[in-house]
């Protein structure tokens, strides 16, 4: 299995070349290679780095299934990124052309968190770990923060 590979997200958007300048630049990504369609254009793979962790890319192919979130009127997956400093990377993603869902804040489980929208309809949550927190004190801030 290659380095850092267990569990890898592979997204699929409508535009890959765009969507890995864009990760480029909000989210500092590498990118290692792409394969591109010499008849299209379009991208059918690409691989970067985000956080030290593999994101695969690739354009829309129908025929083989792989649909973007303009396609499906959304997508019920969120890419959570750890990051030294979330109020800088969310302030730098928001630049690059993220659209901000939540604002950055101390979260009841010990995390400062940001979520956002790329131009590409994927969602990313941005964190900075800031607390340990047990999970009997994140039930009891959790019920707390729920009126309960």
């Amino acid at each position: 299995m290659p380095k850092g590979t267990g569990l890898a997200p592979y997204i699929t958007v409508n535009g890959a070349a765009e969507a890995i300048e864009f990760y480029k630049r909000a989210f500092g990504a590498e990118e290692h290679f792409r394969l591109e369609d010499p008849d299209s254009g379009r991208i059918g793979h690409a691989e970067l780095s985000v956080g030290g962790q593999l994101l695969m890319v690739s354009d829309e192919y129908p025929d083989f299934g792989a649909l973007s979130p303009d396609s499906l009127g959304g997508s019920p997956v969120k890419l959570h990124l750890y990051v030294a400093d979330v109020d800088a990377m969310f302030a730098r993603a928001l630049a690059a052309g993220g659209t901000e869902l939540r604002a950055v804040k101390d979260e009841f489980y010990g995390d400062r968190t940001g979520t956002l929208s790329d131009p590409f309809g994927h969602t990313w949550m941005l964190a900075s770990h800031r607390e340990e927190v047990s999970p009997a004190e994140m039930q009891t801030r959790w019920q707390e923060m729920m009126g309960g």
